[in-house]
């Protein structure tokens, strides 16, 4: 049995979701992203998708739960629980993290700034934390401060870059110490707690994870500092 080219499955699940509205001109596409991404816009009556070439391969089954998430979302519909697990499923499958993570690797770049702050070093900071909590067995990942204050996006670990970034927002007089060996410290439990697939979903901040953070002595004084941002 062929697969159902990719236009069709759009124009297809349109269909399902709408079945009295007239289909637009639909121009589906793969694109070499970085990670897995998929996106949807109208523009000028007619719909653009763009999928990541890592789903090039997928069954058609996952084709047809992205076609009705992305149109679900667009057009304000629920979307069916049987697409979305579906979907969750073919991404969190290890040989799918395994390729994004090489993809992120290969194509993607990491804007670094260094570690030397104006008030902290990042370097010595971890070196500190690593020797309090880790015994000093952590291998050091590349650490920098953010390019750009980011008040939202406070601090991060990429695993594809093996990078630990920190808003830059934190690099100055006025922060106590202890917000920014919290910030590390954290972060580098995701180094020692690398992220896990259950059932198709992603465990980010596991018990062991937390159990851990919760021995931070500052963790209270710390989330407060970092509440009044």
């Amino acid at each position: 049995m062929t697969a159902a080219p990719l236009s069709e499955i759009f124009h297809q699940e349109y269909r399902e979701l709408r079945p009295r509205a007239p289909i637009p001109p639909l121009d589906v596409r793969f694109k070499r992203f970085t990670s897995l991404n998929t996106t949807i816009r109208l523009r000028e009556g007619k719909l653009h998708v763009r999928l990541s070439d890592l789903l090039d391969g997928a069954p058609e089954s996952v084709h047809r739960a992205i076609a009705h998430i992305l149109l679900a979302k667009l057009y304000k519909k629920d979307i069916a629980p049987t697409h979305s697990n579906r979907y969750r499923r073919y991404v969190s499958s290890e040989a799918m993290t395994r390729q994004a993570e090489h993809i992120r690797q290969t194509r993607g770049s990491k804007r670094i700034s260094g570690p030397q702050g104006r008030t902290y070093d990042l370097d010595e900071v971890f070196e500190a934390v690593n020797l309090r909590f880790f015994h000093g067995l952590l291998g050091r990942p590349t650490l920098t401060w953010s390019t750009r204050i980011a008040r939202r996006m406070l601090g991060h670990y990429d695993a594809a870059h093996n990078t630990i970034v920190v808003s830059r927002i934190f690099d100055r007089p006025g922060t106590p110490r202890y917000a920014v060996e919290y910030l590390l410290y954290h972060e580098m439990l995701h180094l020692k707690h690398p992220v896990t697939v259950r059932s198709g979903r992603r465990c980010v901040h596991s018990k062991a994870f937390q159990a851990e953070e919760n021995l931070f002595p500052e963790l209270e004084q710390a989330k407060s500092f970092l509440k009044r941002l």
